[in-house]
């Protein structure tokens, strides 16, 4: 389990200083960058935000309060506290026209930054529990890698960014169309960043 939260906070750590992203779209607050590596999409989003970021780190590592701003969480249940900086929770999603909701077990990692300098971060990946096994209404999805890191501006304002690695399976909407998703994707920061302030 240490090995599991620590790549998990790796893993994001490493996406998000990975060199080559383009931004796609500036919109007020919201800035969509995306970095494409062979058949690997990933996304990024940073959100202005006009809150501290001890708050907004409190806010969002709470996953319970996810489907107040997003629309992808239907539902989401804690299955087990593994420590105070790790939880392992159960999400189902709405279904897409023609498909299966899908429902995901995933691991989220917390960690406060050890200088000022350093973000929240907030690590989000699937994992696997015999408790849980996929079941024939959802489809079982993965996250390979997502999650906040959170930047303080001020002492009131504070720097979010979203990350989510897809393989163009997981999100058809998304990797079909990026271009078109991205509204969807600036409605759900717009929500993200009215539900923290």
């Amino acid at each position: 389990q240490a090995y599991l939260s620590y790549s998990n906070i790796a893993a994001l750590t490493h996406l998000a200083a990975k060199p080559g992203w383009e931004v796609t779209s500036i919109l007020d607050d919201v800035k969509i960058s995306t970095h494409e590596e062979g058949d690997m999409l990933s996304l990024k989003v940073e959100m202005q935000v006009k809150i501290p970021s001890h708050l907004a780190f409190s806010l969002l590592s709470d996953f319970t309060f996810r489907q107040q701003w997003d629309k992808h969480f239907l539902t989401c249940k804690v299955l087990q506290t593994v420590n105070e900086d790790e939880k392992i929770y159960y999400v189902t999603s709405p279904p897409m026209t023609g498909h299966k909701p899908k429902d995901f077990v995933i691991l989220v990692s917390q960690r406060q930054p050890c200088k000022p300098s350093e973000p929240y971060i907030i690590a989000v990946k699937s994992v696997t529990l015999t408790s849980v096994p996929p079941s024939s209404r959802y489809c079982r999805s993965e996250i390979l890698c997502a999650g906040f890191q959170i930047y303080s501006d001020s002492d009131s304002s504070c720097t979010v960014c979203y990350f989510n690695q897809v393989t163009s399976g997981v999100m058809p909407y998304l990797a079909a169309n990026l271009t078109g998703s991205s509204k969807s994707i600036e409605d759900t920061a717009v929500e993200c960043i009215k539900f923290l302030e």
